[in-house]
């Protein structure tokens, strides 16, 4: 049995920072992704309780909300899965004012879900002015390190994936993770689905990593209609398992291609559907580039401050740039993303940036080293660049 590394976590930091400012925190993200964990450290140091609502000893406790809170008034209580016990929000809202009125303003409740529309709908809409937010993705390049950035992208981010033993422990547990969240999680949350066609829907969008999301195509492959292929879309960006990314929307007076690129937001989620086991099986795979791209936006994400917007820049005249990154006060940054270790970039993107003017001009590849490709454009690591957005 192989002992995983501890690795300290991104998310907490963001997270401690939330209960010191406020009532209540919502920590999302996918299953596995390691907000259990996570929470169970926060609450080890605070002296807090935890609560699994998919126990139902756990859920028993909570018969009498205002009574369980009053026995743990002075800890933080931590609420695993919330979304299995939705109408918990509103008797926490008149516990959280009660609260106040008595001069305890912050870190009171830290919620945990896996469903992250649903669950900032319901938090939001009761709790409003009482509760912030935050999304624990996979782990990231700086948390495991620039030296295991092929494990990172060839087996993913979650964390029983990346320290599994060898490359079939990894495999196998990222199809049972796909197996379970088919099969269980999401009949669990109300859809209707037959899991089989979910299947095919999520490996289609697999094969298309990083293309602009054709519902009329994908409908006529599964022979449903464009409206359940949307609806299949939405779910699988719900469950933080998709990234939907958006045209770029600034005003320049050209013609923009409009529809969303559609990622698998883990890398090792994408390879599993299509049955690449390995670092070797996937270099000489199609969909390498693709598969590239979408960890390395997932992982300029992660470390993106609250303020900026990323999207995609097209042309219908060919000027193209993989990220458009807004950071505020009108500064933009123009990403090409290459998995060459000898990258060069395309007239296109000369011709995006002539329309963009970018305050940098990046090319992100697999290499070490920060150095210039001439016309202002820097080819720089993905570490590199995380770095310099935090």
């Amino acid at each position: 049995m192989v002992m995983m590394r501890m690795i300290r976590r991104e998310s907490k930091l963001r997270v401690e920072r939330q209960l010191a400012r406020a009532p209540a925190v919502v920590l999302t993200g996918p299953r596995q992704v390691g907000k259990t964990t996570l929470a169970l450290e926060i609450a080890r140091e605070r002296g807090g309780a935890y609560l699994d609502l998919e126990r139902p000893p756990d859920r028993a406790r909570l018969s009498d909300v205002d009574a369980y809170c009053r026995r743990n008034a002075e800890r933080l209580v931590v609420f695993d899965e919330i979304q299995r016990v939705p109408g918990l929000f509103e008797p926490l809202r008149g516990v959280i004012d009660r609260r106040r009125r008595d001069g305890r303003r912050t870190g009171h409740f830290l919620f945990l879900g896996s469903a992250s529309i649903d669950l900032l709908r319901q938090s939001g809409e009761t709790l409003a002015g009482r509760v912030a937010f935050c999304e624990m993705p996979p782990l990231n390049v700086r948390e495991v390190g620039a030296e295991r950035l092929d494990d990172l992208w060839s087996r993913g981010g979650f964390p029983e994936s990346l320290q599994a033993g060898d490359d079939a422990d990894s495999f196998e547990w990222r199809l049972d993770f796909i197996r379970t969240y088919l099969e269980r999680d999401i009949p669990a949350l109300g859809p209707r689905i037959p899991s089989e066609t979910l299947r095919r829907f999520w490996t289609m969008l697999a094969h298309n990593q990083g293309q602009s999301f054709n519902a009329a195509g994908l409908a006529k492959s599964l022979g449903l209609s464009g409206v359940t292929v949307a609806r299949y879309l939405d779910l699988l960006v719900d469950l933080l398992l998709v990234r939907r990314l958006v045209s770029w929307r600034g005003n320049l007076g050209r013609r923009l291609v409009k529809a969303p690129k559609t990622y698998l937001r883990d890398s090792g989620t994408c390879h599993a559907l299509l049955g690449i086991e390995s670092l070797d099986s996937l270099l000489g795979h199609p969909v390498a580039g693709s598969s590239w791209e979408g960890l390395v936006i997932e992982n300029i994400v992660s470390a993106l401050p609250a303020h900026a917007s990323i999207g995609y820049y097209r042309t219908a005249g060919g000027a193209e740039v993989d990220l458009a990154i807004e950071l505020g006060g009108g500064e933009t940054w123009a990403v090409a993303i290459k998995r060459s270790t000898a990258p060069r970039v395309s007239r296109g993107f000369h011709s995006a940036c002539e329309d963009l003017r970018p305050a940098r001009k990046l090319v992100i590849y697999p290499g070490q080293e920060t150095y210039s490709l001439g016309r202002d454009i820097e080819a720089v690591s993905l570490n590199d660049i995380c770095d310099d957005l935090t």
